[in-house]
């Protein structure tokens, strides 16, 4: 289990753990505050896919929150460090391997499938169902909780 990130390690991120920082998740925020901080400090490279986006942006759209669509869109497409992916034919080749392996959901397997594309040594995430992947570590928020955790 992971417990400290190394200095430049690329790391993927599923949306989730995005989420969980904007709405200042009360379990999880203290460790997406740690994490985005390191990559916005450079300390570590992230990557996604533009799924993440898509995902943010639905509930602000949803409640006509035109600012917070605005401020989303802007926020993470500027944010240090952080690299979002489109799912071009290498990134749904390996999504298609991946759920014809592990059974997972589509927008999950591009996620995973956008880290290992891009280099990545984990990904965070908080579905559980994900472990079950073993082509990269997947990493849980909830094993974090308590644990210290130090990315370097």
């Amino acid at each position: 289990m992971v417990k400290e990130i190394p200095k430049r390690h690329i790391i993927g991120i599923d949306t989730m753990v995005f989420i969980y920082h904007l709405e200042d998740h009360p379990k999880f925020s203290s460790i997406t505050e740690r994490l985005f901080d390191a990559v916005e400090k450079g300390r570590c490279t992230a990557v996604t896919s533009y799924i993440t986006l898509l995902e943010i942006l639905v509930k602000p759209k949803r409640d006509g929150n035109l600012k917070a669509v605005s401020d989303y869109r802007d926020l993470l497409l500027t944010f240090p460090n952080l690299k979002f992916l489109s799912a071009d034919l290498l990134i749904s080749d390996l999504a298609s391997t991946l759920r014809a392996k592990h059974s997972i959901k589509t927008p999950d397997a591009i996620q995973i499938a956008s880290a290992i594309i891009e280099g990545a040594n984990i990904f965070i995430t908080n579905d559980e169902q994900l472990k079950k992947v073993k082509d990269i570590e997947i990493v849980l928020l909830n094993e974090w909780k308590g644990l210290d955790i130090s990315i370097k």
